[in-house]
């Protein structure tokens, strides 16, 4: 059965409320479902998380040498926070990816509050938050240092204290921040949560599940719909970010009367750490309606890393026992350079259990990858 199809058959549910071109209904439309379509799905009486239909498509993933070049030039600021250009070389050159199945991603990240629903829920406790465990964060005692040649210092710690209930951002704590600090692990086990409870509400079909998006499912969503290669989802012009994401800018840290160093966008974006989810509102959302794909915080896949490039297939290291041992994360965070916050770039993640302040994930809603 098709993803549209299996939405088709599925009785109409009170509690989850469909919203398409504006209107609000009780059930699902018998229709094939439309770009832009969206679901509320309720996690509880005060906590939901909105779903939007992605149709299937083609796009070109990975990037050309004049978009590599322009990331680690002056303009992109991503020569020495990139290894000199070595991680552009990840991105492989443009090919063609056809995504034959629709499928429905989270509008935004998975925020705090909706973390936490999951916690009250199950009791569950983080990777950082094991025992031995520990979380990379923000030093608080960091400064910029304006005399270094080179690579700029980085100003990030492991933590065994702080975990995705407090960051360590310096920040007022916010329900609808992107929850952080949480690993791949953590983030696969709230899919299956949330996978469990909709299929015992009788809302999912049986053989549909939550999960994180594949490498290439994510890159055709942040691409919004865009065929050609760009930079961003709207294009090459870094004059057209403006109010449409949030990374490295003109913004104090928390607490500090400095800035981010390196390059940096020319204008507040708000933030100098986390954004709310959705801060920019219909100009922070792509083609597709997905807000805050580029900047914001990385958002981790399924997939294993490949440093040759992303694949039309979900990538394992093991491809029969479907192993990962170094996810990958896309998308960028509050702390990049232009030139780390694009459609293509692509990390490898030191583990399944690692976790940062700068990651983050969606959620993607299609038949198990």
């Amino acid at each position: 059965m098709s993803l549209s199809n299996a939405f088709r058959h599925m009785k109409a549910v009170p509690a989850l409320l469909v919203v398409m071109s504006g209107i609000v209904t009780t059930s699902f439309s018998a229709e094939e479902p439309v770009k832009g379509t969206a679901k509320q799905i309720s996690l509880s009486s005060e906590v939901d998380l909105e779903i939007v239909y992605i149709p299937p498509g083609e796009f070109m993933m990975g990037s050309p040498v004049a978009e590599k070049e322009w990331a680690v030039g002056p303009d992109g600021g991503a020569l020495f926070s990139s290894g000199n250009g070595m991680r552009e070389g990840y991105e492989g050159e443009p090919r063609l990816i056809h995504v034959r199945e629709g499928f429905w991603m989270g509008r935004t990240e998975i925020t705090v509050g909706q973390f936490r629903r999951f916690v009250d829920e199950t009791g569950y406790l983080s990777d950082a938050e094991q025992p031995g465990g520990k979380t990379m964060v923000f030093d608080q005692n960091w400064k910029p240092n304006i005399s270094h040649a080179g690579s700029p210092p980085h100003p990030w710690i492991n933590r065994d204290d702080k975990n995705w209930r407090d960051p360590n951002h310096g920040a007022e704590p916010n329900e609808n921040f992107p929850v952080v600090c949480v690993s791949y692990n953590d983030m696969k086990a709230f899919c299956d949560w949330l996978t469990t409870k909709e299929q015992k509400a009788g809302t999912l079909p049986a053989d549909l599940v939550y999960r994180l998006p594949t490498e290439a499912e994510w890159e055709y969503a942040c691409r919004g719909g865009r065929k050609e290669s760009s930079y961003f989802w709207w294009g090459n012009d870094l004059e057209d970010a403006q109010g449409r994401l949030n990374i490295s800018a003109i913004d104090f840290l928390p607490g500090k009367d400095y800035v981010w160093p390196g390059a940096k966008l020319p204008w507040s974006d708000g933030y100098a750490m986390v954004s709310p989810v959705d801060h920019y509102g219909e100009r922070g959302r792509n083609g597709f309606g997905l807000a805050d794909m580029c900047g914001g915080v990385w958002e981790f896949v399924i997939d294993h890393f490949d440093p040759t490039g992303g694949h039309e297939n979900v990538y394992y290291e093991d491809a029969e026992k479907r192993t990962v041992s170094r996810p990958v994360c896309k998308g960028g965070n509050f702390y990049d350079v232009p030139g780390n916050a694009r459609c293509a770039v692509r990390l490898g993640i030191q583990s399944v259990t690692y976790s940062d302040s700068r990651d983050g994930f969606r959620v993607c809603l299609g038949h198990p990858r």
